[in-house]
């Protein structure tokens, strides 16, 4: 019999209780966690599993010392829910590991330990309903060539599994040398990338300066880094100065790479699969352009959150050429055949008319003076 230990919070005064040795009937095996805590985040109540009214455990669970014994089995058999049985097991040992320790090394192949553990915790929490996962959905890239920088991306904006615009502009203008291209959350690409703008501006009118790249990846790892990853924005931030053309990528925590390509958002792994393949340094602006184009494709091929056309951005030391679209989708919505039905076509099964009685109440008649 494996024997584990845990300790668990009272309520009532805030000390430590001490549960020993439960059972799980497994073969005997040393403890796999040993003297190291292990964190169970989110059980509200175990009273009803452990039958005592004043323990629960709270938010964090340790293996502790024994202090008294209780068996699984005894338990089963006094519980009213023999539901519960699972639960208790994969606490203690039993075939779905919720508490997993973190010196284990990982079983082959495919692991459903996360989905046992989210069936375990669903459970527990009383019929709250679980965490969703959030899915965003876009492709953005930039790559450096010879005379300046090109960005592109998708223009599809989804909301959960709803194309919200089909027609969405995600590179963002900065300044007149710099422009950024946005995946996320809109609202928080758009704002952050406006707010940025606008400081780029007071600093050009005080200064008389163009600003650099530099500056603006500064400020954006500054703003997004203050606020924790709250903000999702993760940008690519490409543009020329007086030193060259750049490329910046700034995560949502703040963290900033300065690549010669990049690809960032939910299709970026298809995208960087063509980047990595056909990238080669001082290209042509045409072989530029086209190498973007394929890799914002092999996003929207691959990822369902991005979709419709693709915009590219040409930054040069001499202009900007911002090119809405540059290639529009291959999928129109053309219909293969009509639906119009003709009359008669859904059997009436019953008429009734009623007629529609008006009484006169009042009559005003006002002349009009013609000339």
């Amino acid at each position: 019999m494996s024997e584990k230990h845990l300790l668990v919070q009272s309520e009532g005064a805030g000390h430590g209780m001490e549960i020993d040795s439960i059972s799980s009937g497994s073969p005997a095996s040393p403890s796999p966690l040993g003297a190291q805590p292990m964190q169970l985040n989110g059980c509200r109540s175990f009273r009803s599993m452990l039958g005592s009214p004043d323990i629960s455990l709270a938010n964090n669970a340790y293996w502790g010392i024994p202090s008294r014994r209780w068996d699984a089995n005894a338990w089963k058999r006094q519980s009213s829910s023999a539901e519960q049985l699972p639960v208790l097991m994969s606490l203690f040992g039993g075939e779905m590991s919720l508490l997993r320790s973190p010196l284990q090394p990982p079983s082959p192949g495919f692991s459903f330990d996360l989905t046992e553990r989210n069936a375990v915790l669903g459970r527990l929490l009383e019929g709250s309903p679980p965490p969703r996962p959030v899915k965003t959905g876009t492709t953005i890239s930039g790559m450096v060539f010879r005379d300046g920088v090109v960005l592109g991306a998708d223009t599809r904006a989804t909301s959960g599994d709803v194309v919200a615009d089909k027609m969405c502009a995600k590179i963002h203008r900065i300044s007149a040398n710099m422009y950024c291209c946005g995946a996320g959350t809109a609202a928080d690409t758009q704002k952050t990338t406006d707010l940025l703008a606008s400081n780029l501006a007071l600093f050009s009118l005080n200064s008389q300066r163009a600003p650099r790249v530099l500056m603006a990846a500064s400020i954006l790892q500054d703003t997004l880094y203050r606020y924790g990853g709250q903000i999702g924005a993760h940008l690519i931030l490409g543009g020329v100065d007086y030193s060259g053309a750049h490329l910046y990528t700034v995560g949502p925590y703040g963290s900033v790479d300065k690549l010669p390509f990049v690809s960032m958002g939910s299709g970026s792994m298809a995208a960087l699969g063509i980047l990595e393949d056909r990238y080669k340094p001082n290209m042509e602006v045409e072989e530029a352009k086209v190498l973007v184009r394929d890799s914002v494709q092999a996003g929207i091929m691959g990822d369902l959150g991005s979709g419709s056309n693709v915009d590219l951005c040409v930054i040069t030391a001499q202009a900007v050429d911002y090119i809405r679209p540059y290639q529009e989708s291959q999928y129109t919505n053309g219909r293969n055949r009509k639906y119009k039905y003709p009359p008669g076509t859904t059997a009436l099964l019953s008429e009734k008319v009623v007629p529609l009685r008006m009484e006169l109440v009042t009559e005003a008649v006002q002349r009009m003076e013609t000339h």
